[in-house]
């Protein structure tokens, strides 16, 4: 059992957890996930490693209130226990041997691209963040980017708070100006990572992007998460959670992850519903 040892609300979807799991905080890298359940009966679930407290042995995850699970998790208080919280899994994000990178995080993908931009910082590189988010209220992290980047620019679809604009407009921009970065990690949702490689390919800026696919086992074994790469006229299966899930951006062929990744939407909708009015009947006891 893994207790929760403590708990903040960054915004009215998005949760951070500080979880006690000493040997996962020991050896956890930025890019990095774990699975958890949240009961014995609950579904495996991965959630990127944020942050990790190696004397204190716990490990910090932030998540968005999407489906059951997450509504179950965001259910927990402090001082109760998780059933399992396995890892650290995946490939870590490659963060040194660069002068100079743009980090760019979507939503509550910035939660990933943060340790990721931190991590390069304490290496030394030269640290250009783009963060953006739909609107002001659903803002997180701003002060934490600013203290890991030389610049940064934090974008809003509608202009409430920062620029007005989504993060590819600063990219386009300074690239157009004639600026060079050894790498662009953009993490976010899949049509952002989409849309950040169309944005770069003109200039030939490698891209790395994080993928987020459906996921089970976390060890290769069931091949829920497979990515398709286009590589050199060939198509190549891989899986994000052990060849990942960090891949070349130019290589993933998006449209196919981003139609897998809404496979389950329906019942995930269900699902959801199922298990607020769980907790909702719960609470009325």
């Amino acid at each position: 059992m893994y207790q929760i040892i403590s708990r903040k609300a960054l915004n009215r979807t998005v949760t951070m957890l500080e979880i006690e799991a000493p040997l996962v905080a020991k050896k956890a890298k930025a890019g990095q996930f774990i699975i958890l359940r949240v009961d014995e009966d609950g579904e495996r679930v991965p959630f990127t490693v944020y942050d990790t407290d190696k004397e204190r042995g716990t490990v910090s995850i932030i998540f968005q209130v999407l489906g059951a699970t997450t509504k179950k998790l965001d259910a927990k208080r402090e001082g109760e226990y998780l059933c399992d919280f396995a890892g650290p899994l995946g490939i870590a994000t490659e963060t040194t041997g660069k002068q100079r990178v743009c980090v760019v995080g979507g939503g509550v993908g910035c939660a990933i691209a943060l340790p990721i931009a931190r991590a390069f910082k304490e290496n030394g590189t030269d640290v250009t963040s783009i963060i953006g988010f739909r609107t002001r209220e659903l803002i997180i992290l701003e002060q934490e980017f600013r203290a890991v980047s030389d610049r940064m620019h934090l974008m809003t679809d509608d202009g409430s708070f920062g620029e007005h604009g989504n993060v590819c407009m600063p990219l386009v921009q300074m690239l157009g100006a004639g600026e060079q970065f050894d790498e662009i990690i953009a993490i976010g949702p899949m049509m952002m990572m989409k849309f950040v490689v169309e944005a770069a390919r003109p200039y030939g800026t490698p891209v790395t992007v994080s993928m987020n696919p459906i996921m089970i086992d976390g060890t290769g074994m069931c091949g829920g998460c497979r990515v398709t790469l286009n590589r050199n006229g060939e198509r190549i299966t891989k899986f994000a959670c052990v060849d990942g899930p960090d891949f070349n951006g130019y290589e993933i062929d998006f449209d196919e992850a981003i139609s897998r990744n809404r496979m389950y939407v329906d019942f995930e909708r269900r699902a959801y519903e199922n298990t607020c009015n769980l907790l909702r009947a719960r609470e009325e006891r």
